[in-house]
């Protein structure tokens, strides 16, 4: 089981109309053949892997090399099982934008039809979003959230954040059966060779310092206030990316009298509350280091396109014919599965199998 995060470069565009149709059918079909024959759950597990989510993006048609496709697969997806919700038991909410801020409705719009409480599923949503962006700070914005769950309560998260600077977009990914705890490498893998210079405040090595912030955000205002105006007059380490220029006690001070009032009880209450994002993380870590000798992680957690061609025609462009052909295979063997014959599911497989043998055993990089 492979979740971690991707880079990509940032490419501007999107698909075009017919390009996108044949997406969202062909998603839907991908989807219905790993659900029938798999069950939700694991549909889920390969979302949540960017090695297969990536395959998944490609064999769709869209570049291979883009940012754009972890969005539009996402909506590719999204779109393809519109209306078959229910009859899957899977459900897709979020997306790019303003759409990724409508999540938590999308989310309880279906709870009538789900097993467990969807405020749980809302929480899962936005604790993913709050560490990528809050806890985790990588000089990515996040703008892109994808929220897929199921019947049972099972979840994903695909979402990506952009740094406008190097034109590169990250990926993450987030499997909530691999989550025991939000805040505590959450991440349970690395997918790329880049780094970069972080603050972690999710690795493990950070626990110290997310105690200690925690701690710090029950103090009263002033005594942070004090100290953090100290700290501007310090030569401080070159990894805390936020300059302590940018974090000015003054307008700090409505924020830690809100969590002064509210006490959270640990670092993942503090992330939970409203108003704390990125400087206020990044303040209570440098306290945290000042006063407690506690520093924070600065580790980064980052480290088939030939199928139908590529959207910008790379490395081919995309075959409308073999596309379609493809699109009417997955969805015919859905169809006569359903209706109790398997033939050509069963030759899927063994054609999977086959091509698994012929390539040889893994091999290590």
């Amino acid at each position: 089981m492979r979740t971690g995060v991707a880079n990509l470069p940032l490419h501007y565009g999107k698909a075009p109309p017919w390009l996108f149709q044949r997406m969202a059918r062909l998603a839907r079909a991908v989807a219905l053949v790993t659900v029938e024959e798999f069950g939700t759950a694991e549909l889920l597990r390969r979302l949540a892997d960017p090695f297969w989510f990536q395959a998944f993006g490609c064999v769709l048609g869209f570049d291979w090399h883009s940012s754009g496709l972890t969005t539009t697969t996402c909506g590719a997806l999204k779109e393809g099982l519109r209306g078959l919700e229910q009859e899957l038991g899977l459900y897709v909410a979020g997306g790019k934008g303003a759409t990724s801020r409508k999540t938590p409705q999308e989310i309880e719009a279906w709870g009538e039809h789900l097993a467990t409480d969807p405020a749980d599923l809302v929480f899962a949503s936005r604790m993913a979003a709050k560490v990528d962006s809050a806890a985790l700070q990588d000089s990515y914005q996040i703008y892109h959230h994808t929220f897929v769950f199921d019947g049972q309560g099972r979840w994903c998260v695909v979402q990506q954040g952009m740094n406008t600077e190097t034109r590169y977009a990250r990926r993450y990914h987030w499997l909530g059966e691999g989550v025991s705890d939000f805040v505590c490498e959450p991440h349970a893998a690395i997918c790329c060779d880049s780094r970069g210079i972080v603050l972690n405040m999710v690795a493990r090595e950070s626990d110290a310092a997310r105690r200690a912030s925690a701690e710090l955000a029950r103090e009263r205002p002033v005594k942070l206030l004090a100290e953090l105006k100290r700290v501007q007059r310090l030569d401080l380490p070159a990894h805390h990316q936020v300059r302590v220029q940018e974090l000015h006690p003054d307008r700090m001070a409505s924020i830690f009298l809100r969590t002064y009032e509210q006490q959270p009880p640990d670092f993942a209450g503090l992330l939970a509350m409203s108003g704390v994002g990125p400087k206020t993380v990044r303040a209570l870590s440098l306290l945290a280091e000042l006063l407690y000798g506690a520093p924070a992680s600065t580790r980064d957690p980052v480290r088939f396109s030939f199928a139908h061609g590529g959207k910008d025609g790379h490395p081919y462009p995309v075959d409308r014919r073999i596309y379609d052909r493809s699109i009417d295979t997955l969805e015919r063997a859905v169809k006569k599965a359903r209706l109790g014959n398997r033939e050509k599911l069963d030759a899927l497989r063994r054609l999977g199998a086959w091509a698994a043998g012929a390539a040889g055993p893994a091999k290590e990089p």
